[in-house]
């Protein structure tokens, strides 16, 4: 298995694979987070100075706590709110995500962030580059401790409709309220996952396409309650592909409007 690519392998049947983060590129990202971060605890020094007149103990003991806490809140905000990514992530490209490419929960988010202080010991993060060097998956001891891993974050732009149109019109837009309920409560990475299957459901073993095209299936006919009738009377694999032209369309049409090319 390369150190460069993360394989996941779904339940049923489909390998995807991810590139794996560099040291280079986590370096920079660092360097980029650390400014922020000096920034921030620059400010709440100057700050928090303001109590040195009334006890100058008091105020260089809250300054030492938030030089202490500022690198564990900033990681955990940071990477809670943009889904695995602090400003350096995002500006590299990078996005931390759990090792079996599950969705990344709150508590490996505050795992990570919190041995950080371990992986930079003695200095300049010594212990956590040691550890990814060694590691088969670039982890460093916060990684490794919360099962995730640093990807190479790929774009959200979903291919040409025409790689995986039909033809055949989609009933969905018959029920533009309900379309529009599914439009925004599928998330991207279910739209991803069911884009991918489609794109190389015929590299699938016949019997793992089924279980696959019926598991996103199911997932997606819980997010909108489409008559049973019209569910019913469409095959799994085309309603998954019902499901995803819906979402380009959102796509196209958001698109659009931002361009000012739309109608």
């Amino acid at each position: 298995m390369s150190r460069d690519l993360l394989t996941i392998r779904t339940p049923e049947g489909i390998i995807f694979t991810l590139p794996l983060a560099g040291s280079g590129s986590r370096l920079l990202a660092c360097a980029v987070d650390l400014g922020c971060m000096g920034v921030i605890e620059s400010i709440l020094a100057a700050l928090l100075r303001a109590f040195g007149a009334l006890s100058l103990d008091v105020s260089r003991a809250l300054v030492l706590a938030a030089l202490l806490t500022v690198p564990v809140v900033y990681g955990i905000a940071t990477e809670w709110a943009w889904r695995g990514q602090t400003l350096g992530k995002r500006l590299l490209g990078l996005r931390v995500l759990d090792e079996q490419g599950l969705r990344l929960q709150p508590s490996q988010i505050v795992i990570r962030n919190l041995i950080r202080f371990v992986d930079a010991l003695p200095a300049l993060y010594m212990v956590g580059g040691a550890a990814m060097f060694l590691s088969r998956r670039a982890q460093r001891l916060g990684d490794l401790a919360a099962r995730t891993v640093v990807v190479r974050a790929e774009r959200g732009d979903l291919p040409d409709p025409a790689l995986i149109a039909s033809g055949r019109y989609n009933s969905m837009r018959d029920h533009p309220h309900l379309e529009a309920r599914l439009r925004q409560r599928v998330t991207a990475d279910e739209a991803a996952l069911a884009v991918r299957a489609l794109l190389r459901r015929d590299h699938l073993d016949p019997a793992a396409r089924v279980e696959l095209f019926r598991a996103l299936a199911a997932r997606f006919r819980r997010r909108a309650d489409f008559p049973l009738e019209m569910v019913e009377a469409i095959p799994e694999e085309q309603f998954v592909r019902d499901v995803v032209d819906a979402v380009m369309r959102r796509g196209a049409a958001e698109t659009s409007a931002r361009s000012g090319t739309g109608p």
